[in-house]
């Protein structure tokens, strides 16, 4: 296999579970590649032999699998270099909360073992895609989690109007609203009160932050139609935010998000599930002392 790392440049302290992982797959006939940026950090901060490891530098390489190892920023990074090419991304979690990032470094050998063994699945994860007046949005148009409208740190609340398929949803007072996929609704969407959505669900959901309506709801809708955003703003400008990639637009400027051509494929080790990570993650289930 050719085994492609990508990982996260500032965990220094939390690196040491790379040699781990290098070494094994090496002593299993492996190929191993690193993101350009990513290789040059492990050769000048850590002491790991990097003589076997070739760097790829942009979305410009192929592999069997992807190791994505750090939090979920890291794990949205490694979905932006693989984009179309559908190769399956691990995530390692050397971060903190980590959805989507869940195999603890604790577990490293048997998730390892079980990755040779064909001991997992693979889910297929919905992408949206971000268009502005129907282009491509340039910073990078594509989104594992969410794609958000937000105010500048400087400017007053927003008014945006959210149509479904050319028909008008709501008129939003807020600081912003939020389109999530089901694999980011337990990212920033869940943060300003949005519901969790299950990963296979096929729909997407709506949240505005910090609306200035009580009876402004997150509302979740379908992943097959075409959410347009219109902004009105005091400064006539906006922030689009596509997986934590932000870029300022004018409001002359809708925005356009629907479905996006391919999907992310995600591994799951055989005995771990999303449920399993919910409840992990949230402390769900345990009885209160």
């Amino acid at each position: 296999m050719i085994i492609a790392l990508i990982g996260n440049i500032y965990q220094t302290e939390k690196s040491k579970y790379l040699e781990e992982i290098i070494q094994y797959f090496l002593s299993m006939g492996d190929t191993i590649i690193a993101e350009e940026q990513f290789l040059t950090f492990i050769a000048d901060n850590l002491s790991i032999d990097t003589s076997h490891i070739a760097p790829f530098s942009s979305t410009q390489f192929t592999a069997d699998l992807c190791i994505s190892i750090g939090g979920d920023g890291t794990f949205l990074k490694a979905a932006a270099l693989v984009e179309h090419k559908n190769i399956p991304i691990l995530g390692i979690n050397t971060g903190h909360l980590g959805f989507l990032a869940d195999i603890s470094p604790n577990d490293i050998n048997n998730d390892l073992r079980a990755i040779h063994e064909q001991n997992f699945t693979v889910e297929q994860r919905s992408v949206i895609e971000a268009r502005n007046d129907n282009r491509l949005i340039s910073i990078h148009p594509y989104a594992l989690n969410e794609v958000a409208v937000m105010k500048h740190d400087n400017s007053s609340l927003i008014h945006i109007e959210a149509y479904v398929d050319g028909a008008l949803l709501n008129n939003y007072a807020a600081d912003g609203v939020i389109v999530t996929t089901p694999t980011g609704s337990t990212g920033y969407s869940l943060s300003v009160g949005g519901p969790i959505l299950a990963p296979m669900s096929g729909t997407l959901c709506l949240s505005p932050i910090a609306s200035h309506s009580l009876n402004t709801r997150p509302v979740v809708i379908p992943d097959n139609v075409e959410i347009m955003l219109k902004i009105e703003s005091r400064t006539s400008n906006f922030l689009l935010s596509i997986d934590g990639r932000s870029e300022s637009f004018p409001c002359s400027n809708n925005i356009y998000i629907r479905k996006a051509p391919y999907k992310i494929s995600v591994v799951r080790i055989g005995y771990k599930s999303f449920y399993d990570t919910l409840k992990k993650k949230l402390a769900w289930g345990k009885r209160g002392e």
